[in-house]
């Protein structure tokens, strides 16, 4: 099962989207946006820069458990997973956002 971007509005009218695996489960999670169009572009964004292994920063949390953020062309997040418990699980988000990202569908729930 592919993909997919999930396009959401908050009760502040911000926007944001996560990528999530053909299983459902979130692998990447967006930062907040003023506009749908900016969300937009940050998924375009996601889509081109996950396909660059450098445009992943790999990190560790105060809490010593390991996550990634997605960097843009400009330096920016666009991007950021869940915590993983082990270095191992970290590297299979990346390549999970790196398979799913390219041809992901984009699935609209603000108005849900």
């Amino acid at each position: 099962m592919a993909g997919r971007f999930v396009l959401n509005k908050n009760d502040k009218g911000k926007w944001y989207f996560a990528l999530q695996a053909g299983n459902y489960e979130t692998i990447l999670q967006s930062q907040m946006y003023e506009s749908r169009a900016a969300a937009e572009q940050g998924i375009e964004s996601v889509r081109v820069n996950s396909q660059k292994d450098a445009h992943f920063e790999r990190k560790v949390a105060s809490s010593g458990e390991f996550y990634f953020s997605l960097m843009a062309g400009n330096g920016q997040s666009v991007g950021r997973s869940e915590t993983y418990k082990a270095e191992a699980s970290r590297e299979n988000g990346i390549a999970s956002v790196m398979r799913n990202a390219p041809d992901a569908k984009l699935v609209d729930k603000s108005a849900d």
